[in-house]
């Protein structure tokens, strides 16, 4: 009799457990939202920066991976879930933990982090949509104000309909475009060579230049996997959806978006890494075109020409819808701790519309002049990404009391240390020449 007390007693937690052990299509939907945003423009040139070094530098990178993605990401999600409020988003979290002062500098820092790429990803689909049209329809494009107007206007009015569905928009583009990655690179395995096996032979590997070669990858592996701008947005759903089991559930989405991030681009990796020669990746880099255009280059072939403007398009138009909801959230935290200073509140649906004005018209404006110095801009937020999404969380589990339960864990010092080694890195490439 005693057996069927106990099943009745613990129902509803064998129910809860299973709940959380389960992917519903929310779920689902944000494991592929988290996908969408980081698997973006940067990957397309990842395989050319970890491929300089040889054979194995790049090993240890895929051994890294994971590790450096998740426990990262998996701190910043934490950091967001330890607010009070159950719809306070980072910024909020942020001046509760750290004060009105420290938080308007890091809803700051936050912003910056963001802004200037999404200025980079208006300017890359403007130029792709363009290249496409001239060179592969042969029709003219129109004038690159209006080209760069209507791209504009087209993703965000995604957003405008709301965050369900941009994550949802996201998360729909992520299937073909990991179609094309791994059809392209599963294409390209009749071509692998031993070309990076000779390299490795012919370096003189010693620890200091495989130290050197791993570190200055770091920050393009950080860059690569990064989507620290939409884990606010993630954590917020998951708190309102799973209370305090939201952890937990969080932990687990971002564990099996993680894993597939690290599979199918390193995968991808691999595959041009083995197709071509230490030459070419540095050919590549010289002439600061993606692995894509080099590779529609070197073979001359037609599926190179179709599919290199496809998987660029896919993969731009993901990173910017994920990067906006970041951005907004940023600006919107700055205007709203300014309001509050003077003692005024603004409506949230206003603020939105406010803010879609002001950073869409930034960005057509940024990608009609098309300037050079993007390249640097997006370099000058790699110190900012890696201080919010590596250093901040690991220095709250130290000072925050709703953190601390986080505390003494070996993945903490692992993040401490990626993230000190990648802002080094960062700061060696733009000053030593």
């Amino acid at each position: 009799m005693s057996q069927p007390d106990i099943l009745t007693m613990d129902d509803g937690v064998v129910q809860n457990k299973s709940k959380l052990d389960k992917l519903n299509r929310q779920d689902l939907t944000w494991m592929l939202g988290l996908y969408g945003t980081a698997i973006g423009a940067g990957t397309l040139f990842l395989p050319i920066n970890a491929g300089l070094g040889g054979i194995w530098p790049l090993l240890m990178m895929t051994l890294l991976a994971f590790p450096l993605t998740f426990f990262a990401h998996r701190g910043l999600t934490r950091f967001v879930l330890s607010g009070s409020s159950p719809h306070g988003d980072i910024t909020e979290v942020i001046e509760e933990h750290f004060g009105i002062t420290m938080g308007k500098l890091v809803t700051l820092l936050y912003f910056f982090a963001i802004y200037p790429l999404l200025l980079v990803y208006c300017v890359a689909i403007t130029n792709t949509v363009s290249s496409f049209m001239e060179h592969q329809l042969h029709i003219s494009p129109p004038p690159r104000a209006v080209l760069a107007a209507i791209l504009t206007i087209g993703l965000m009015t995604l957003v405008s309909f709301g965050k369900d569905i941009a994550v949802k928009a996201m998360s729909i583009l992520v299937f073909p475009f990991v179609f094309a990655l791994m059809g392209l690179a599963l294409y390209l395995i009749p071509s692998w060579n031993g070309a990076i096996f000779d390299q490795s032979n012919n370096i003189n590997l010693t620890m200091g230049n495989f130290t050197k070669t791993l570190w200055l990858a770091i920050p393009v592996m950080v860059f690569s996997f990064n989507h620290s701008p939409i884990i606010s947005s993630f954590a917020m759903t998951q708190r309102q959806s799973y209370g305090k089991d939201a952890e937990q559930k969080s932990s687990r989405i971002l564990m099996l978006s993680h894993l597939m991030m690290v599979l199918t681009v390193m995968f991808f990796v691999f595959s041009c890494v083995l197709t071509l020669s230490a030459s070419d990746l540095m050919e590549a880099k010289k002439q600061n075109i993606s692995i894509l255009s080099y590779l529609a280059n070197h073979f001359d072939k037609p599926i190179f020409a179709y599919m290199a403007p496809l998987i660029a398009f896919v993969a731009i138009s993901k990173s910017f819808l994920g990067h906006y909801l970041g951005a907004r959230e940023g600006f919107n935290g700055l205007v709203i701790k300014s309001l509050r200073a003077r003692g005024k509140n603004i409506d949230l649906r206003r603020l939105n519309w406010f803010t879609a004005i002001i950073l869409g018209v930034t960005a057509w404006i940024v990608a009609t002049l098309n300037p050079s110095i993007l390249g640097m801009i997006e370099t000058m937020g790699g110190p900012i990404i890696a201080l919010l999404l590596y250093l901040m969380p690991m220095y709250a589990i130290r000072k925050v009391p709703a953190m601390r339960r986080y505390a003494g864990k070996l993945s903490n010092t692992f993040v401490l240390f990626i993230g000190w080694v990648a802002i080094s890195a960062i700061f060696f490439s733009l000053f030593y020449k």
